[in-house]
Protein backbone atom coordinates (compact mmCIF):
# COMPACT_ATOMS: atom_id res chain seq x y z
CA UNK A 1 0.00 0.00 0.00
CA UNK A 2 1.28 3.45 -0.89
CA UNK A 3 2.29 5.83 1.86
CA UNK A 4 2.75 9.56 1.60
CA UNK A 5 6.34 10.46 2.44
CA UNK A 6 7.31 14.03 3.25
CA UNK A 7 10.73 15.46 2.44
CA UNK A 8 12.27 18.87 3.03
CA UNK A 9 14.15 19.82 -0.12
CA UNK A 10 16.23 22.94 -0.59
CA UNK A 11 14.56 24.45 -3.67
CA UNK A 12 15.02 28.10 -4.56
CA UNK A 13 13.28 28.32 -7.91
CA UNK A 14 10.96 26.56 -10.32
CA UNK A 15 13.96 24.98 -12.04
CA UNK A 16 14.80 23.26 -8.74
CA UNK A 17 11.28 21.95 -8.25
CA UNK A 18 11.15 20.82 -11.89
CA UNK A 19 14.37 18.82 -11.40
CA UNK A 20 12.87 17.07 -8.37
CA UNK A 21 9.62 16.44 -10.26
CA UNK A 22 11.58 14.98 -13.20
CA UNK A 23 13.60 12.43 -11.19
CA UNK A 24 10.52 11.29 -9.27
CA UNK A 25 8.36 11.09 -12.41
CA UNK A 26 10.86 8.54 -13.79
CA UNK A 27 9.66 6.21 -11.03
CA UNK A 28 5.96 6.57 -11.86
CA UNK A 29 4.58 3.10 -12.44
CA UNK A 30 7.57 1.67 -10.55
CA UNK A 31 6.35 2.50 -7.06
CA UNK A 32 5.67 6.25 -7.24
CA UNK A 33 1.99 7.15 -7.60
CA UNK A 34 1.93 10.89 -7.06
CA UNK A 35 4.28 13.82 -6.42
CA UNK A 36 3.30 17.12 -4.84
CA UNK A 37 5.81 19.94 -4.57
CA UNK A 38 5.46 22.97 -2.31
CA UNK A 39 8.18 25.32 -3.55
CA UNK A 40 7.54 28.05 -0.93
CA UNK A 41 7.45 25.55 1.93
CA UNK A 42 10.37 23.63 0.39
CA UNK A 43 8.47 20.38 0.85
CA UNK A 44 7.95 17.41 -1.42
CA UNK A 45 5.18 14.88 -0.79
CA UNK A 46 5.57 11.55 -2.56
CA UNK A 47 2.83 8.93 -2.56
CA UNK A 48 4.74 5.71 -3.07
CA UNK A 49 5.20 2.06 -2.17
CA UNK A 50 9.00 2.54 -2.32
CA UNK A 51 11.00 2.93 0.88
CA UNK A 52 11.88 6.35 2.25
CA UNK A 53 15.56 5.57 1.61
CA UNK A 54 14.96 4.82 -2.07
CA UNK A 55 13.01 8.05 -2.49
CA UNK A 56 15.62 10.05 -0.56
CA UNK A 57 18.42 8.72 -2.79
CA UNK A 58 16.37 9.58 -5.89
CA UNK A 59 15.74 13.16 -4.77
CA UNK A 60 19.40 13.57 -3.78
CA UNK A 61 20.37 12.86 -7.41
CA UNK A 62 19.24 16.43 -8.12
CA UNK A 63 22.06 17.73 -5.92
CA UNK A 64 19.58 19.42 -3.58
CA UNK A 65 19.97 19.19 0.19
CA UNK A 66 17.20 16.78 1.19
CA UNK A 67 15.91 15.66 4.57
CA UNK A 68 13.32 12.97 5.24
CA UNK A 69 10.58 14.32 7.51
CA UNK A 70 8.36 11.27 7.80
CA UNK A 71 5.16 9.61 6.72
CA UNK A 72 2.05 11.76 6.58
CA UNK A 73 -0.92 9.99 8.13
Amino acid sequence: MAQQHEFKVEMTCEGCSNAVQRVLNKLKGQGVDDVEIDLKGQKVLVSSTLSADELLETIKKTGKATTYIGVKA
